[in-house]
């Protein structure tokens, strides 16, 4: 299954810290891309393309003006949009598993009306006000079982290591 995001609304000044979770968050729970729209930042990409070259796998990040073109271009995705205002996960989880592509969408700043009417789903995850972060994480950590937890990236030059205490790693 190929999953990608689409992280909406991104602000420069207000969300650098969290869209830039949302794209760890979507790396490490094995999601292959990050779109985002709203401001574009040459920072966001830089930061997520190091982590990707120092710790491996394939993910990519990329801008786009027009989230709405990109929704109706993705033809072969089941659309999912994360929002508190949706269908319970439970309930749609057993369709989405038979899914061969998936674009997720996490919301920013209030996600227009269309989002909704474009989306195949719009999932909530707790039916509680909840940050993106949290809800993708969730949602992803549901589709895979918990899989990701065990997940070796390839190409990766530094390797973290279990441990009780400490930090330990591999190069």
């Amino acid at each position: 299954m190929k999953i990608e995001i689409l992280r909406l609304s991104h602000r420069i000044q207000r969300d650098p810290r969290l869209s830039t979770h949302v794209a760890l968050t979507a790396r490490a729970f094995l999601a292959s891309k990050l779109y985002y729209s709203g401001d574009k930042d040459s920072s966001l990409e830089n930061s997520l393309n190091k982590v990707t070259k120092q710790f491996g796998g394939n993910f990519k990040i990329e801008y786009v003006k027009d989230p709405t073109k990109l929704i109706k271009e993705k033809k072969d995705y089941t659309i999912v949009h994360l929002t508190v205002y949706g269908e319970t996960l439970p309930s749609t989880l057993t369709k989405l598993k038979k899914s061969k592509n998936l674009l997720i969408i996490v919301g920013g700043e209030k996600v227009p009306p269309e989002i909704f009417q474009l989306s195949d789903y719009n999932v909530s995850i707790t039916s509680q006000p909840i940050s993106e972060v949290s809800a993708l994480a969730i949602f992803l950590h549901e589709l895979h079982k918990g899989k990701e937890l065990t997940k070796k990236f390839p190409k990766a030059k530094i390797q973290i290591l279990p441990s009780k205490k400490g930090k330990k790693f591999k190069k």
